[in-house]
């Protein structure tokens, strides 16, 4: 008995310091993101993807009263969980994305974050259309993602055939986003976990 309460204690300690680590890699990459893209209190970002809603909250806390954060997911349960997490915050939007639609407002956003969901649109030709409206003239968008990664489950949605086994190449996006016309870098030269991350800027005109 004592021996398991000793092997619990150490696996909620490992949890523990897992969650903080987690914590501290969304606050970095927040960070870095907002030197490179510039944001400011009054800012309006998007945050596509946004999963359990780690980066929404951080965003919200940086564009302040004055700006605003909008929250797409396509998982209805991962959408409950966003509008109850930002319930309290008045400078949150949450919003259902399509899957070859972002649903974000036309024109309404300075910045569009987009973290490890690219690989995962099975229609990325609509999708970057649909950034490039979304975004103000001279807006932002950045792209995290990672190379091709064997050891993840196989990407099963009805994507497109140049993409890998679970990940995507950097090559392939910049010539979509190129191509969809968007102004590609400066890209930086590194990024955490073994990920990437792609800027690109909509032309003023």
């Amino acid at each position: 008995m004592k021996r398991r309460s000793v092997v619990l204690t150490i696996a909620f300690a490992a949890l523990g310091i897992a969650a903080g680590l987690a914590e501290d890699t969304f606050q970095a990459e927040t960070e870095r993101l907002a030197k490179l893209l510039d944001w400011q209190a009054g800012s309006a970002i998007a945050d596509v993807g946004a999963g359990d809603g780690e980066i929404t909250l951080l965003l919200s806390e940086r564009v302040g009263a004055a700006g605003h954060v909008y929250s797409t997911e396509i998982d209805d349960a991962k959408l409950a969980r966003l509008e109850k997490l930002t319930a309290e915050r008045k400078n949150v939007t949450v919003l259902k994305a399509g899957a070859e639609e972002s649903n974000l407002p036309p024109g309404g956003c300075d910045s569009i974050v987009v973290r490890r969901v690219y690989h995962h649109f099975p229609n990325p030709t609509k999708m970057n259309a649909s950034f490039l409206a979304a975004l103000k003239p001279g807006g932002t968008l950045a792209i995290i993602d990672f190379e091709d990664r064997e050891a993840l489950p196989q990407v099963h949605e009805n994507v497109p055939k140049n993409r890998g086994h679970h990940g995507i190449s950097r090559s392939i996006i910049i010539e979509e986003l190129t191509a969809a016309g968007f102004k590609p870098g400066p890209h930086p030269a590194d990024w955490t976990n073994g990920d990437y991350c792609l800027i690109f800027r909509k032309p003023n005109k």
